[in-house]
């Protein structure tokens, strides 16, 4: 992994029920704040979105906010301090996402976080990119989703080394680690059914 210089976070528009989930988002943002990573996320100013992103600002970050036009007010805009990037839709959001970022990070977070975390691991199967992907699985957060993947596997629709294409984490304080340790994609993923 070269130098990281700006990561994407995908995680929820809402809070959620555990304070952990909005402790660890804030933690994360402070992180980048510190390190001088910029933090690309969905541009929405509620849940652990502006947790993320306040907490970036706070600590003297970059913060880049991406949101389609239609979204803009129903999200409740960004974050004071934020660049905004307002696009057309959800498609050109999750482009837009890829393209400013060096890794991705997947705190908790409702379908939309599921949307774009399993297309960035698909786009990465699929050999269109080799860069970090970490879920942060707090509390056992993504457990279930670890345990979908496993069914996937197990029942011969996915190669073993699919849980290769990501990484999963405790804790924000591993995120750097993980991203600096990342395997690159096994292509073995991609051609193990031909």
């Amino acid at each position: 992994m070269t130098k990281l210089s700006a990561l994407c976070v995908f995680c929820g528009s809402r809070a959620g029920e555990d304070p952990a989930y909005a402790v660890q988002s804030e933690k994360l943002g402070q992180m980048l704040g510190e390190h001088d990573v910029t933090l690309v996320y969905g541009g929405g100013g509620i849940g652990l979105m502006a947790s993320v992103a306040n907490a970036a600002i706070q600590a003297g970050g970059n913060v880049i906010g991406i949101i389609p036009q239609f979204l803009r007010v129903l999200e409740v805009g960004g974050v004071d301090g934020a660049k905004e990037i307002v696009v057309d839709g959800m498609h050109e959001r999750k482009a837009k996402m890829f393209e400013l970022s060096d890794a991705f990070v997947v705190m908790p977070g409702g379908i939309g976080t599921l949307d774009e975390s399993i297309e960035i691991i698909t786009w990465k199967q699929l050999q269109q990119h080799n860069k970090p992907i970490v879920f942060v699985n707090i509390n056992g957060y993504w457990d279930p989703f670890l345990a979908l993947i496993a069914q996937v596997i197990n029942t011969g629709f996915g190669h073993d080394k699919i849980k290769g294409l990501y990484q999963v984490v405790d804790s924000v304080d591993q995120v750097f680690d993980a991203i600096n340790n990342a395997p690159d994609v096994d292509a073995v993923v991609l051609h193990s059914h031909l």
